[in-house]
């Protein structure tokens, strides 16, 4: 009897496990040139998030370096920087082997990378919309757009491209959210 009843009972507690995250990690999403998808809530909550969008042929694209050691440097205290590549403007290469092998390859990322996603308009993918609503309604305004999420999954502070990831005001800002 209780092997028939279990189903029920996680069919059951799955909308309490769902209304207890919070709406920015709600989402299922694909890691990029993978089928493997991540529960961004299963796997982020309670952390402190860097979400950026990022492109692979930006003058700001070799910010991945940066990116990389703030990852590299923090994510023993809790920080996981999320990359989302995009095309919004127009500078994100076409297949996503290529957009792998210039994180994975040429920058060496090992910070998670998702699937490319619009960021920004109608388009938007609801994460980013979350984001934005919560950054008072900024949606990023070009490529490397940095979404500083504190461990409750609400946005602390919006950074924009020409904030470089070795910035004074950046690594303040995540220190105090870690």
């Amino acid at each position: 009897m209780f092997k028939s009843l279990l189903p029920a009972l996680l069919l059951a507690a799955l909308p309490a496990l769902a209304d207890d995250c919070p709406s920015t990690l709600k989402f299922l999403k694909r890691k990029l040139n993978s089928e493997e998808t991540v529960n961004l809530c299963q796997a982020y909550k309670g952390k402190t998030l860097l979400i950026v969008n990022t492109a692979s042929y930006c003058g700001f694209t070799p910010q991945f370096h940066g990116l990389e050691a703030l990852y590299s440097q923090y994510k023993d205290q809790g920080l996981v920087v999320l990359g989302f590549p995009s095309d919004d403007f127009y500078q994100e290469a076409d297949d996503e082997k290529t957009t792998a092998d210039i994180c994975f390859t040429k920058y060496q990322v090992k910070f998670p990378m998702f699937e490319k996603l619009h960021v920004r308009g109608d388009d938007a993918d609801p994460l980013y919309r979350i984001l934005a609503r919560q950054a008072g309604g900024d949606a990023p305004k070009w490529n490397f757009y940095k979404y500083l999420v504190g461990k409750d999954g609400k946005v602390i502070e919006l950074f924009s491209s020409r904030t470089t990831p070795d910035s004074e005001a950046l690594h303040k800002a995540i220190e105090a959210a870690l």
